[in-house]
């Protein structure tokens, strides 16, 4: 698979229910337990707890411009587990049943890594898609 945008978060943003710029987003670190379902899956909770690696703090500087998201870069401080092999980004509303995914990752640089306690860095792209476009 390659990274790619679920079909429900699409919707959402097409339907004015997401707004990058004043929603708050995070980043979930994920293990190869996660089957990613581009059509079906919505929400963080169809993303099971033992798929999950880590959490990042919400997105900062979360700015649009030409249909392009970008943000800034999220490091997650002393992170354990297993290998991470994908991560995704969801609008973080406090409650999973409700917290829209969006994005899904699978190809960057040095995926997979296998945590070690230390701090992961996610650094969005430089180009012109940032962190993704719609």
């Amino acid at each position: 698979m390659a990274n790619a945008l679920y079909d429900t978060g699409r919707n959402a943003f097409l339907l004015g229910q997401i707004n990058w710029s004043s929603n708050s987003f995070k980043v979930v670190l994920l293990s190869s337990a996660y089957s990613v379902n581009l059509a079906t899956h919505q929400y963080l909770s169809d993303i099971t707890a033992g798929a999950r690696v880590g959490t990042s703090a919400a997105l900062t500087t979360s700015t649009p411009g030409a249909g392009v998201a970008n943000a800034s870069n999220i490091t997650l401080t002393a992170v354990s587990g297993s290998q991470i092999t994908q991560f995704v980004i969801y609008r973080d509303t406090g409650t999973e049943g409700t917290s829209q995914l969006i994005a899904y990752f699978d190809t960057a640089t040095n995926l997979p890594i296998q945590p070690n306690g230390g701090d992961i860095t996610v650094q969005w792209s430089t180009d012109a898609s940032k962190v993704f476009k719609l």
